[in-house]
């Protein structure tokens, strides 16, 4: 891996995914490490109980995982929320998706590993990509 990435939370959600093509992609962006935030915990937590059905204790299995193979996760400040609501005016984009946006950045990261976001966006050093898109 030569640029630093951020690891968005649909990347963690399919590497756990039962029977799911992008499954393989996943589980391999997370063994070659990355960043990822505390907004990435929150959004994994939400959805994997509340729209999949996952109880809490492997939840907490999973994250474990995740916090082993990736970076310490980027905390979640007033600084990066002022950031956020900026990059949500100025490029017209989801707040959450701006969060992200922020957080990957507030890392020093080149790359944002995401379905959410148009593929190939730039944010001043940060390019956004679909890990999942066939090339």
């Amino acid at each position: 891996m030569s640029a630093k990435r951020f690891i968005d939370t649909n990347v963690l959600i399919y590497a756990f995914a039962k029977g799911d093509p992008r499954t393989p992609t996943a589980e391999k962006i997370l063994t070659e490490g990355g960043a990822f935030s505390v907004q990435v915990l929150n959004e994994f937590a939400r959805v994997s109980h509340h729209k999949l059905g996952v109880d809490w204790n492997e939840i907490a299995r999973r994250l474990k995982l995740v916090r082993s193979l990736l970076d310490p996760p980027a905390p979640l400040t007033e600084q990066l929320h002022d950031a956020a609501r900026d990059i949500a005016r100025s490029r017209k984009i989801a707040f959450y998706d701006a969060l992200t946006v922020a957080a990957a950045l507030a890392v020093n990261c080149e790359e944002l590993l995401t379905e959410d976001l148009q593929a190939g966006a730039k944010f001043s050093a940060l390019t956004v990509r679909n890990p999942f898109a066939t090339p």
